[in-house]
């Protein structure tokens, strides 16, 4: 009977050991304690005032709500700098009198990721994401909010994917 209760409690506590290393985010171990983003700015064609600062906000408010790093404004021990390069509305599907009846905003970010501790981390790549939205709406108010949203989340979360959490 004692070693069974050995067993077992060897079996509980290598599985506990085993958890520490692993979050819900799926990051594993980062071996960091910092972050930076610098400003995205918008290098765009087409020009829509305000994405720069937005997306910029919504990238440090994925790292730190998914992250216990610390949010600091130079010398981290991960830095995230880019610019969005693409910002294009084009018509998707037509009707039958060759009028678009959907529009797709596409919009892409090039981001350089640097980890100072794990140099072989270090890339620098676009990510892409698009919002469908139809023909007769303007893409304005709630419509470019919506758009902006889904598109900025999508961005985030693959940038924060291939950085971190390496999926």
């Amino acid at each position: 009977m004692k070693h069974i209760k050995l067993i077992l409690f060897s079996i509980l506590i290598l599985s506990i050991n085993s958890c520490s290393v692993y979050n819900f985010t799926g990051t594993g171990k980062i071996d960091a304690e910092t972050f930076q983003v610098g400003f995205f700015q918008n290098n765009a064609e087409l020009i829509e005032p305000g994405i720069d600062r937005t997306f910029t906000l919504e990238l440090q408010d994925l790292i730190q709500n998914q992250t216990n790093l610390n949010l600091v404004k130079n010398g981290a021990d991960l830095s995230y700098e880019g610019e969005i390069v693409d910002y294009r509305i084009s018509p998707m599907t037509a009707t039958a009198d060759q009028r678009a009846a959907q529009n797709r905003l596409t919009i892409r970010v090039n981001v350089r990721f640097t980890n100072k501790k794990k140099e072989v981390d270090d890339f620098e790549k676009p990510f892409t994401f698009f919002y469908d939205y139809p023909a007769e709406q303007q893409l304005t108010g709630a419509t470019l909010n919506s758009a902006l949203k889904d598109i900025f989340e999508r961005i985030t979360q693959d940038i924060f994917n291939e950085s971190l959490a390496k999926w």
